[in-house]
């Protein structure tokens, strides 16, 4: 597992409450939540593709890459 730090930060009220009840419906805690919002974003930012995002694409490049090809020409 990997390090982890307590850390306090003021965050938005509407946005945290929006996170308190994702985290609620999913079942997880809310650090979950805002970790992983944070993972993705930094991500975002290195412009690169999520992992999950990249083989949703390439299922359906293998699935519709005929049709790709020809909308393209």
């Amino acid at each position: 597992m990997a390090d982890r730090i307590a850390f306090a930060a003021q965050l938005d009220l509407d946005l945290l409450n929006a996170a308190r009840r994702l985290a609620d419906a999913e079942g997880r805690e809310i650090e979950a939540v805002v970790e992983e919002a944070l993972a993705d974003m930094l991500q975002k930012c290195r412009n690169e593709a999520r992992p999950h995002i990249m083989a949703h694409f390439e299922k359906s490049f293998e699935t519709f890459g005929p049709l790709h090809e020809l909308l393209a020409k």
